[in-house]
């Protein structure tokens, strides 16, 4: 830390490289702000706020369950094309019971499905994709997918341990 004397106040700054900076809220653009609330909704999302603030801005904020990092849509938020995010990824400990979940919310999901990457896999189309779990269950190569019904997409990747330094 580096404590600096200005005229007659002193500050405190963080050492370079020591701040640090935690992801807290990603933007979704959807077309239909009330479907999307719905849509999330069904996921078993956390309700953080709906702010109509006036006509032609509203915020909503949702988390998803363990997230510390919300989503947040609404009207105004963005001037991103609805449905032109393709790939939000979502960590999970079991793929499959992340699987059977979003089933049981009557969410449309892909079949669990392994590979190279997941963002390789997403990238590349369905084709690509290699049926099942990673045959070893190594963390990181387990994926599913859904969409929202903008066709904004997620990946939903299995993470039982974790890199070194994460």
């Amino acid at each position: 830390m580096t404590t600096t004397a200005i005229s007659t106040e002193t500050t405190t700054t963080e050492e370079i490289g020591t701040v640090e900076f935690k992801l807290e809220v990603a933007t979704i653009p959807v077309s239909d702000v009330d479907r999307a609330k719905t849509f999330y909704e069904s996921l078993g999302w956390r309700l953080d706020a709906d702010f109509p603030i006036r006509e032609d801005f509203r915020v909503i904020q949702m988390t998803p369950p363990g997230s510390p990092t919300a989503v947040i849509f609404g009207t105004g938020v963005t001037a991103a094309q609805p449905g032109s995010t393709a790939a939000f990824v979502l960590a999970v400990s079991d793929v499959e019971a992340a699987r059977a979940d979003l089933v049981a919310r009557g969410i449309d999901v892909s079949e669990v499905f392994h590979g190279a990457s997941g963002f390789d896999l997403a990238a590349a189309g369905t084709e690509a994709r290699l049926n099942g779990p990673d045959p070893d269950r190594t963390s990181y190569k387990s994926w599913l997918s859904f969409s929202d019904p903008d066709g904004n997409g997620w990946l939903v990747q299995e993470l039982t341990s974790r890199l070194p330094g994460r």
